[in-house]
């Protein structure tokens, strides 16, 4: 069975000149089944936002290939890389940033189908699909449809951050640092909804996080990144459980240390 997505070799130098370069990216190569949870860490700067940035088409890349369900995408242009959307879409890590304060929440969730045309002049559907999706994220579609942003919590707003990249039943949700804006119990309310909508939908997560704690029971596999660099992958407990690489090991230490202090409190 051909893998949802396969990133080949992937590339990506920031820089305003050709002396000043620095390699965010350094051939970076794995691939994601249709239905898996890929967990991408490392510490700020790893480039493993960049990776989902590039994924998504906000990004370009300075060389290798992405392919989903085996069509190359980095190449495509114009309506036929927008038209990819539909199937891979994003969550971003600040909800109080990436929703506009002016749109309802009804109007923000409907927002992807009006760009995609899909349901196009069959407001009925359209608003069936936006009820669907608050449903999934557990917010009533009567209590919030009508409200605006600054009237919901964090974690509300991030749920419907959620609500938008679902309604378009995309098969891909890259998940950038979704929760770490919220506190430990939104934190996990928001990952067991994910984790609801992968047994039910099917729909695979590339989640990109620096907190291997929230891995554990979310990810099938990890990949570990350093540097623009993967430096371990395989499956979530087998590196939690028995890390390989001294970064990794470092991390794994690190969450020891806090599972500790906690237990001590």
């Amino acid at each position: 069975m051909t893998s949802l997505v396969e990133v080949k070799e992937l590339q990506k130098t920031f820089g305003r000149t050709k002396e000043v370069q620095v390699n965010v990216l350094k051939s970076v190569s794995f691939s994601l089944k249709h239905g898996e949870i890929i967990g991408l860490i490392g510490a700020s700067g790893a480039g493993k936002s960049t990776i989902g940035r590039i994924i998504a088409g906000l990004e370009t890349s300075n060389g290798g290939e992405v392919f989903f369900e085996g069509q190359e995408v980095l190449s495509l242009t114009g309506k036929k890389r927008r038209s990819l959307a539909k199937y891979i879409q994003m969550v971003f890590q600040d909800p109080y940033e990436a929703l506009s304060s002016r749109m309802k929440i009804g109007q923000l969730v409907v927002e992807p189908l009006v760009i995609q045309g899909i349901d196009k002049g069959n407001k009925e559907k359209r608003l069936e699909k936006v009820r669907y999706a608050l449903n999934s994220v557990s917010l009533d579609p009567d209590k919030y449809i009508n409200r605006y942003p600054h009237e919901l919590s964090g974690g509300e707003r991030q749920r419907v951050g959620l609500a938008r990249a679902f309604v378009c039943e995309p098969k891909l949700i890259i998940a950038d640092e979704p929760t770490s804006m919220l506190d430990t119990s939104l934190r996990l309310e928001l990952l067991e909804l994910m984790k609801k909508m992968n047994e039910y939908n099917q729909v695979s997560y590339l989640f990109v996080t620096h907190d291997i704690a929230l891995t554990k029971g979310f990810c099938d596999r990890l990949i570990v990144l350093q540097q623009g660099e993967i430096v371990e992958e395989g499956k979530t407990n087998d590196i939690i459980q028995n890390p390989q690489h001294p970064y990794t090991k470092s991390l794994i230490e690190a969450l020891l240390v806090l599972e500790n202090h906690k237990g001590d409190q």
